[in-house]
């Protein structure tokens, strides 16, 4: 069995004194597992840091097999991670978001969608509303999206401000005026791929993502939040010009 595929490297750890056991998130094979001989090496050392896009060639005898990789460095952009925290968070974060898939299902959206954001990663001002509208599109990757489109108490689909807890469906304004003390707030910058957003909406969006993430992502699974999410969000809204991670409603 041999393949080829473009990969982004979510982690790798030791196997032997020599050998790592590569994680990449495959454009066509999704989360894929693979072991690198030599790839303790400093030769290959930078090309296997996390965020680190590479092509990536895998042979094994059959199909089940963990296998081997040959890899090519195509994009070795982690190396510009290391100056700045809230970078260094935000590909931990991401990578643990990743091992929440299935093994070798493709996800070519999830793949694109990274790409796009390790891309922007040095710039916190544009890469913080890129990982909240990622992390609400990772939820309907598992099968729980949000239902953003219309008031669950109204139908309408306009004035759309809050979310409810419960149902995970959007409220309008005046759908949700009786009992907005418990309802979450819904930035309109999550229901568009752009426009403007405060640090108040920046806030918001990951209360609203982390709330939906830690009940149908990590609690299901016996997991909690990784602390790199947290870190992450700290640092971009400090960065953004909020002082603090507000608490859901």
């Amino acid at each position: 069995m041999q393949w080829t595929d473009e990969g982004i490297v979510l982690g790798v750890r030791r196997h032997g004194e020599t050998s790592v056991i590569l994680e990449l998130m495959t454009l066509e094979r999704g989360r894929h597992l693979g072991l690198v001989r030599g790839g303790a090496g400093t030769r290959l050392r930078g090309v296997l840091q996390p965020g680190n896009s590479l092509r990536a060639t895998w042979r094994a005898r059959l199909d089940d097999h963990l296998g081997n990789y040959a890899v090519e460095g195509i994009n070795l952009r982690a190396a510009g991670f290391l100056s700045a925290a809230h970078a260094v968070h935000g590909v931990t974060h991401l990578a643990a978001l990743c091992r929440l898939l299935a093994e070798r299902e493709p996800h070519a959206g999830i793949h694109g969608a990274l790409e796009a954001i390790l891309d922007a990663l040095d710039d916190p001002t544009a890469v913080a509303p890129m990982i909240a509208r990622f992390e609400l599109a990772f939820l309907a990757e598992l099968g729980f999206g949000l239902d953003l489109s219309s008031c669950a108490a109204t139908g309408a689909k306009d004035d759309l401000i809050y979310v409810s807890p419960r149902s995970g469906r959007a409220v309008s304004r005046a759908g949700g005026e009786a009992y907005k003390e418990k309802l979450m707030r819904l930035p309109d910058f999550l229901r568009a791929e752009t426009g403007p957003f405060s640090p108040a909406d920046l806030a918001d969006a990951f209360a609203l993502t982390g709330f939906f993430l830690e009940r149908y992502a990590f609690a299901p699974r016996g997991l909690a939040m990784p602390d790199a999410r947290g870190r992450f969000v700290a640092a971009v809204l400090v960065r953004n010009g909020q002082a603090r991670y507000p608490s859901s409603p």
